[in-house]
């Protein structure tokens, strides 16, 4: 039996929530002022066909397991209402319960246009202190996934950006999974983040049509994600980039980007004077905070570099003939080819 098959059967079932029920769909649906409150969902709410939500939607603690939403071709949020950080249009958080979490598994969304931002929390989403001291001892990998929402689905979900970073993949965040859907409006910074010690993200199928600031996919700290089959219309930035951001808020990274696999992409719109769309190991250090996390024996406290290795690159294309490779590897970066 092969170790694929064997953790398949090893993996724990699916959770699967109730049916919200007709009063809390028609709660959901209701309009909704702009201070409106947002709604906490424990159950999963299929809504009918083109509604739209003006409700935050917040799904958090180990009572929105399996919770979701079904959108049935409608959408969430305010177009053109510019998006925060602090204030997702929608939240998948954990929540601190005493010395532990309540963590909210397999949450699903799908067939849903998202106006603004999703962002996905654990340890570090109101106490960058707690995310700090954790990050100073040996064990903070395990320790920050254990506190990190894991198993979000995202399902035919189109995001139209309206400043912030639509879909933000916090510290230690496992399993999320995004298929078909995609992004388009435009970002201050990233389309995707998958931010340190988060791993096991797949990203597949997925349509990139947003204006960004930056690279569209920032793989930072973050391991062994699928990054497959998805068209990128890169507009003159960079496409997928892998690293470490040693020492930003004096934040010890431990993880590196590695055993990744970003393989049959497709990107568009690349430009003479600016990355290859897939850059391996893009920092290397170069950043004046990376001396903040220093005097610990691990991580990037002892070492700035990315350190990115044993990431799969292949079959990826860009369809110009002066640009026969995709991938740019920086200093010490190791890739497979």
């Amino acid at each position: 039996m092969s170790v694929v098959v064997l953790l398949a059967l090893l993996a724990p079932d699916p959770v699967i929530a109730r049916p919200c029920s007709s009063a809390e769909v028609a709660a959901l649906t209701a309009p909704a002022a702009a201070d409106t409150p947002a709604v906490h969902l424990t159950c999963f709410a299929t809504l009918p066909p083109g509604v739209a939500v003006r409700r935050h939607i917040v799904f958090e603690g180990a009572e929105a397991s399996g919770a979701g939403l079904d959108c049935s071709g409608g959408s969430v949020g305010v177009p053109g209402r510019p998006s925060t950080t602090r204030d997702p249009t929608v939240a998948v958080w954990s929540r601190r319960e005493g010395r532990g979490w309540s963590i909210p598994r397999d949450v699903r969304i799908t067939r849903c246009t998202i106006h603004g931002n999703l962002r996905v929390w654990g340890l570090g989403r109101s106490d960058i202190d707690g995310l700090r001291a954790s990050s100073r001892t040996p064990g903070h990998t395990a320790a920050t996934q254990a506190a990190a929402p894991t198993g979000l689905m995202l399902d035919n979900v189109a995001f139209v950006a309206t400043g912030s970073i639509p879909l933000y993949v916090g510290p230690g965040v496992t399993g999320l999974r995004m298929t078909g859907g995609g992004f388009r409006g435009q970002s201050v910074s990233t389309a995707i983040y998958l931010d340190a010690e988060s791993a096991g993200a797949v990203i597949r199928n997925v349509a990139f049509a947003i204006r960004t600031a930056r690279e569209q996919i920032a793989v930072d700290g973050s391991a062994r994600n699928r990054i497959e089959d998805n068209r990128f219309q890169l507009n003159g930035r960079g496409g997928v980039f892998l690293y470490r951001n040693c020492g930003e808020d004096g934040v010890i990274r431990h993880q590196t980007p590695s055993d990744n696999v970003i393989s049959g992409n497709r990107f568009e719109g690349a430009a003479w004077l600016t990355p290859r769309p897939i850059v391996v190991g893009s920092r290397e250090g170069r950043r004046r905070y990376c001396g903040d996390d220093a005097g610990y024996p691990f991580g990037s406290s002892a070492d700035d570099r990315d350190r990115a290795t044993g990431n799969i690159v292949s079959g990826n294309t860009t369809g110009l003939r002066w640009l026969p490779s995709t991938v740019q590897a920086g200093r010490g970066a190791v890739r497979a080819p």
